[in-house]
């Protein structure tokens, strides 16, 4: 099945026998294989034996509010894509079919008030409430969207496959967008007219609204600030915190100036930093599949792999590039076995991470930790400095060539592979304290 129709209701008998049939009719002339679900919440008007006449598959919400209703919703939709509007013709339902023709260009699709050629036909307090609301929750979480709140949605079943809400009402739409974006999902937006419903009486209050969109953004905010977001790295470079901005500048021209040159380069560990999108012949791994789908829309090769065994065969790159990894993992002498065996005899190796016998990062990292909680302090398990790091990159045949230091505290390395002079036997409980 394309598409599952998901209408939360409570007493709209007389628009659904205006909607479903309208939704039906759409739909088939586009060719689309569908469904409507109704999910009820307690109607008494006769909205279940109406919905059911009209062909609709009707089920009670598990869970009591608007956010109750789309988990049902979801849960019970049997389309590859779920489509959910509001049944109180607010949501023009021929609409739906730009919103399904825009379905390949991301995998959410919001019918939008607030982007160009959108328009919102309601009252002035509810559309400037509504417009300002919008604005701070976009800056408040870095969010590439203008309407947050828009209900009327085409979502791909996999951005909100085994998604737990934790909204109660209609706050929930924007942890659904918010959570999704976190896992690496696109998100595109649609211009769409909105007109207030045709009959009956809306179910939203304002003020109650704004009360719980606040506890939920604060909870998500620590979700967008934290390594589980998929753009996590990429923000960094953008932020508007002109140490981290700064930081993760100096981070990019060192990195790509030594790596540029090279025709065949892995970034083991890329997150979605700036750093793979702007270098050429290059190939991004990391094991955080978020990260990856989340790349995927600029057109690099990706794949998704361990350093402890990089799925590539031996001498597969001119260089290697693993900046701010090697402190996130348990220290294992494989690790850097790994890196020397992809790169081709003479390659570079480009390594960096913080150096923890320099004050500058003793007293950074604390700090960091204060302001950005959930963030890379909480995920550093092994600590190197730059002499344990050294000797450990010249036993595995690495000649340290060039060093750089961000504000003297996180260390950046260009070596070279050159051959060894005899295998060690490396004593791996020696090496981990040297590091």
């Amino acid at each position: 099945m394309d598409v599952s129709v998901v209408l939360p209701v409570k007493d709209e008998r007389d628009n659904l026998r205006q909607l479903v049939p309208r939704l039906h009719a759409i739909l088939d002339r586009e060719g689309v294989e569908h469904e409507v679900v109704v999910v009820d919440g307690g109607s008494n008007d006769g909205t279940r034996e109406a919905a059911a006449a009209l062909g609709a598959r009707v089920v009670m919400e598990h869970r009591h509010g608007y956010a109750g209703a789309l988990e049902t919703g979801f849960a019970e939709a049997n389309g590859d894509y779920v489509l959910t509007l509001d049944a109180d013709m607010s949501h023009e339902p021929d609409f739906s079919a730009k919103m399904w023709r825009a379905r390949e260009r991301g995998d959410i699709v919001i019918a939008s008030r607030y982007v160009r050629g959108g328009v919102a036909y309601t009252s002035f307090v509810r559309r400037a409430t509504s417009m300002m609301l919008n604005a701070v929750l976009r800056r408040m979480l870095s969010m590439p969207v203008r309407d947050l709140s828009s209900g009327y949605r085409l979502y791909r079943r996999a951005a909100v496959a085994d998604m737990r809400f934790e909204g109660r009402n209609f706050e929930v739409l924007e942890e659904i967008l918010v959570k999704a974006y976190a896992r690496g999902f696109s998100v595109v937006e649609v211009p769409f007219t909105y007109f207030p419903r045709d009959s009956g009486r809306s179910h939203a209050r304002l003020a109650q609204f704004g009360l719980d969109v606040a506890r939920s953004a604060l909870k998500l905010w620590k979700l967008r600030n934290s390594l589980e977001s998929a753009d996590y790295d990429e923000r960094g470079y953008y932020s508007i915190i002109p140490i981290q901005r700064f930081w993760h500048h100096r981070r990019h021209r060192i990195t790509v100036s030594w790596a540029r040159g090279a025709e065949r380069i892995l970034d083991a560990g890329c997150g979605s930093s700036i750093i793979i999108q702007s270098l050429n012949h290059a190939v991004g791994m990391d094991f955080n599949f978020d990260k990856l789908r989340y790349l995927r829309r600029c057109g690099i090769p990706l794949v998704r792999g361990s350093a402890f065994a990089l799925p590539f065969c031996a001498g597969a790159f001119d260089c290697v590039i693993s900046s701010q990894v090697i402190e996130h993992i348990p220290y294992e002498e494989v690790l850097f076995d790994e890196m020397r065996r992809v790169i081709r005899p003479g390659g570079t190796l480009i390594i960096g991470t913080p150096d923890y016998a320099t004050i500058g990062w003793r007293v950074i990292e604390p700090i960091y930790g204060f302001l950005m909680p959930g963030g890379y302090r909480d995920e550093h398990i092994t600590h190197y400095t730059r002499e344990g790091l050294r000797q450990i990159l010249q036993r595995h045949g690495f000649q340290v060539e060039e060093v750089a230091y961000i504000a003297r505290s996180e260390l950046i390395m260009r070596c070279r592979r050159v051959e060894l002079a005899a295998s060690p036997s490396v004593d791996i409980h020696a090496a981990s304290n040297a590091a």
